[in-house]
């Protein structure tokens, strides 16, 4: 059985979606906000806690081979509230003192050159924890002999 998927039927227009989201983000600080979009992504960056943030959804395109275009729709309609959950959900963890701003939203963060700190250090993730050896147990190394 296939997991159903978060808005999986949802005929929320896109454009209430991003304006809830600037709203949200907005209402924990957010100075700026913007947005773009082309086909097969869209974008929205802010300010917010002397840091910038972007964030790149990708969506689907119609294919030449007939690839509905309603359900292209719907999926794009779906991706962005999916994308509206998951910043109401780093917000409220940083809001609650789960987690700190900086560590929730670290990957988004643009540095210098225009990129984020996820495009510097996720093609270097694999060597950085482990160089291919097997990770070491959760609860460590065990008890010894």
């Amino acid at each position: 059985m296939t997991a159903r998927l978060y808005a999986q039927n949802t005929a929320v227009p896109v454009e209430r979606t991003r304006s809830e989201i600037q709203n949200l983000i907005e209402r924990h600080g957010a100075q700026g906000f913007m947005f773009g979009s082309m086909p097969g992504q869209a974008l929205i960056a802010f300010e917010m806690r002397e840091r910038r943030l972007r964030f790149l959804l990708p969506l689907p395109t119609p294919h030449k081979n007939g690839r509905d275009e309603l359900a292209v729709k719907a999926e794009i309609r779906r991706r962005w509230r999916a994308l509206l959950l998951v910043l109401k959900s780093k917000l409220e963890a940083v809001a609650s003192s789960i987690v700190a701003f900086d560590e929730e939203f670290l990957a988004h963060i643009i540095v210098e050159g225009n990129t984020t700190v996820g495009d510097r250090i996720l093609p270097k993730l694999g060597a950085v924890i482990g160089g291919g050896r097997p990770l070491p147990g959760l609860l460590g190394a065990g008890p010894s002999s």
